[in-house]
């Protein structure tokens, strides 16, 4: 769709609704009419994005007949720079907003913008990132946080923008602000200063919407509603408001601001989740149960018996909880006991030991699951898999393999070759060969991917760092301290190009792949008669390792085939999380 026609198509609805402002530039706001203004709120469409969905939730809203519509953000999958990529999601975008009668305003999100070069496509598509407009008399600011992970790192042109936006409009009968991630959830909601928070505080701002995290939450500080909208189309977690897939409703009358969250057939209250629930049921999720230590599998891929001590964490300081403790075996699988009650007071920890064993297939593996309070007359249910721990062998070497892509030398013996589909069942890709191995300097890998169809080989990456890991490829992830959460993640595929990030555990509780990590590393492939070949020097420095034999690390591995759509994985599921990984052993 070319811009003329996207203008055309909201022109018209803007012009007789709105008096608009973008960056730099601010109309005088219309005089006050009557109220009520009903709006509505639509929560982010991707990331991971379930078909359908989105599509829905605007008919409904068409069904409602709201004045007019504001997006919080993420309306497109994003993350890439192609264009032809990004015009088709645009265009998908417009295709399911098409239905609403009433105008539509946008707020850039994380995908929608992901780079500087990306604000074009953007403004082509659905207009300026930062503007502002005026409904009779309510005005509304729309900022961009895009590109930024805090209040202080917004640009010092954005903030003098708004300040002279909100003073130009103080008359306002009331104001509101619409950006994407929400700041506020880890300073404001927290007690700490934000800047934007005293910004909003200072002019007068009455309410501020969210979207990014895909949850519903809220928080009143200093007077100002503070609402985070969940998904609308976006995978998803339901959170302690357990709404699913949801947008909001927004009343403002003379007197007060009204907000009401909505799922199909239903509506909830405005604060039937805090950020206070949230922070407990993520805090719940996090370390809700922990287990004393992976089980052991043996080399035929079994456990031959071991005891499991799980530590259950009540959080909460105000609730005692009473549940019990149950295992779901699948067929091979044995727990014992199977069930336990399990009580334990507000901010107590109890552990319970288990007897485990599998002599039959590895995955699916045991899951148990206990319900923590959090709220009155509420539980959180956590759900956790038992961790396992596969084992590779690590062979020392005196004498260093020569990095051509051709695995000649003998140390290249007793490959790993056992693996499994990322949902754990049998593998459904060509076999696969990795080796390990180790000198005093330096690690080496090694890895022999079968490919009976040379000619549909997938490998067009030949930037370092780009998505090396969508196409064929053999991936990488290392601990080398296991008391450490830092994670070392390298993919190469048959071209010898590398993506590689450093991994780590981040403050508010989620793990962060910083992608300025780049080793120094040696790489080599080869392709041959039915099967494609890697070689790899990894100085043990460029990963914070060292070379003593008997050390363990965290390891997982994988080999990915375009083809097949599919992986072969070492360990699964595959995960950032090293509790998730197996063990490498140096000789």
């Amino acid at each position: 769709m070319q811009k003329t026609e996207t203008l055309t198509r909201f022109a018209l609805a803007f012009l007789l609704t709105l008096s608009f402002a973008v960056l730099g530039q601010a109309d005088e706001a219309p005089s006050p009419v009557e109220c009520p203004v009903r709006f509505a709120v639509l929560g982010d469409r991707t990331g991971e994005h379930v078909p359908g969905v989105y599509g829905q939730i605007v008919a409904e809203i068409e069904r409602l007949k709201p004045e007019f519509v504001i997006t919080v953000g993420d309306m497109i999958e994003g993350y890439t720079e192609d264009t032809s990529v990004l015009i088709a999601e645009w265009e998908e975008l417009l295709s399911l907003i098409e239905p609403l009668s009433m105008p539509i305003y946008f707020i850039p999100g994380n995908r929608d913008i992901t780079t500087d070069a990306l604000v074009g496509l953007y403004r082509r598509y659905v207009g300026e990132p930062v503007y502002s407009f005026d409904y009779r008399n309510l005005h509304f600011a729309i900022l961009d946080n895009s590109r930024w992970d805090s209040s202080e790192e917004l640009p010092e042109e954005q903030v003098d923008w708004l300040i002279s936006d909100l003073t130009q409009h103080a008359e306002a009968a009331f104001t509101f602000v619409f950006i994407h991630k929400p700041f506020w959830y880890n300073t404001t909601a927290l007690g700490k200063p934000d800047t934007l928070h005293s910004l909003f505080r200072n002019y007068g701002v009455d309410a501020v919407f969210t979207g990014h995290f895909h949850r519903y939450f809220t928080g009143e500080y200093d007077g100002i509603i503070y609402t985070g909208i969940g998904s609308s189309g976006g995978g998803m977690r339901p959170g302690p408001s357990e709404l699913g897939y949801h947008f909001a409703w927004v009343t403002v009358d003379d007197k007060q601001v009204s907000i009401a969250p909505i799922k199909m057939g239903s509506v909830v209250p405005w604060d039937d989740a805090t950020a206070a629930d949230l922070h407990m049921v993520e805090e719940i999720d996090r370390s809700g149960i922990t287990f004393g230590s992976s089980v052991p599998v043996s080399e035929d891929l079994t456990v031959a018996g071991a005891n499991v001590t799980v530590e259950v964490h009540n959080l909460s300081g105000d609730f005692i909880l009473e549940d019990t403790i149950r295992w779901h075996a699948p067929e091979g699988w044995s727990v014992q006991p199977s069930s336990r009650p399990v009580t334990v007071q507000p901010e107590q920890t109890e552990q319970i030991s288990f007897r485990v064993s599998c002599e039959g297939n590895l995955y699916p593996v045991p899951t148990l699951s206990v319900g923590f309070p959090y709220k009155e007359d509420r539980t959180h249910s956590v759900e956790e898999d038992l961790l396992i721990a596969r084992q590779v062998l690590c062979r020392q070497t005196a004498s260093p393999p020569v990095i051509d892509g051709e695995l000649t030398e003998t140390m290249w013996s007793k490959p790993e070759t056992r693996f499994f589909s990322p949902d754990g069942s049998p593998v459904a890709i060509d076999s696969a060969y990795f080796y390990f191995v180790y000198d005093r300097e330096n690690l080496y890998l090694a890895a022999h991917c079968k490919e009976s169809r040379m000619d549909s080989l997938h490998a067009s990456v030949t930037e370092r760092d780009d998505a090396v890991y969508g196409e064929d490829c053999v991936g990488y992830f290392f601990q080398p301290d296991i008391q450490e959460d830092t994670v070392y993640q390298i993919y190469v595929n048959p071209l010898g190009v590398v993506f590689d990030q450093k991994i780590s555990w981040n403050a508010n509780g989620y793990y962060d792949g910083d992608r300025d990590f780049n080793g120094s590393y040696d790489v080599k492939t080869t392709k041959g008669d039915g099967f494609w070949e890697i070689e790899v020097r990894i100085p043990l420095a460029e990963i914070g390792a060292k070379s003593e034999s008997g050390q363990r690390w965290g390891v997982n591995f994988r080999r990915k085939q375009k083809r097949f759509n599919s992986a072969g994985d070492w360990q699964a599921p595959i995960d950032y999380d090293p509790k998730t990984f197996g063990v490498l052993r140096l000789e």
